[in-house]
C-alpha cells in the first residue's frame, strides 16, 4: 500500500487547510484510515481516523469541531479539512492505513502498518 499526502502549507491563525491522501496498491475500501501529526520535539500523535466504510469517525479532543475527516472510496482518497487553525496545529501531518479487520483502537498509531511521508502544515502570522 502506498500513501501520498498533499495540501500542506503556510496559513495564518484562524485559516484553513485541506490535506489529501491518495492510496494505491490495494483496495482502498478495505482499509481504515488515520491522520497523525508530529510537531518538533514531540511524539507522533493521533488527529483523526475514519473506518473503511466511512461510517465511524474519531477525533482527538483538541481538534473536535475544527477538523473533519472524510473519504471517497471511488477516488482512493481521504481528506482532512482543518479549520480555525492555531499555531499549536503546526506539525508534519501523516496519513496512515490499516486493514479493516485489524484490531485495536483507531487512535493507536501502532495498529497502522502503512504510512505516507507526511506533509508540513505551518500556522503562523
Amino acid at each position: 500500500v502506498q500513501l501520498v499526502e498533499s495540501g500542506g502549507g503556510l496559513v495564518q491563525p484562524g485559516g484553513s487547510l485541506t490535506l489529501s491522501c491518495v492510496v494505491s496498491g490495494r483496495t482502498f475500501g478495505d482499509y481504515d484510515m488515520g491522520w497523525f501529526r508530529q510537531a518538533p520535539g514531540k511524539e507522533r500523535g493521533f488527529v483523526a481516523a475514519i473506518t473503511w466504510s466511512g461510517a465511524v469517525a474519531s477525533y482527538e479532543d483538541s481538534v473536535k469541531g475544527r477538523f473533519a475527516i472524510s473519504r471517497d472510496n471511488a477516488k482512493n482518497t481521504v481528506w482532512l479539512q482543518m479549520n480555525s487553525l492555531k499555531p499549536e496545529d503546526t506539525a508534519v501531518y501523516y496519513c496512515a492505513a490499516r486493514f479493516y479487520l485489524d484490531s485495536g483502537h483507531l487512535s493507536d498509531p501502532n495498529t497502522y502498518p502503512f504510512w505516507g511521508r507526511g506533509t508540513q502544515a505551518t500556522v503562523s502570522s
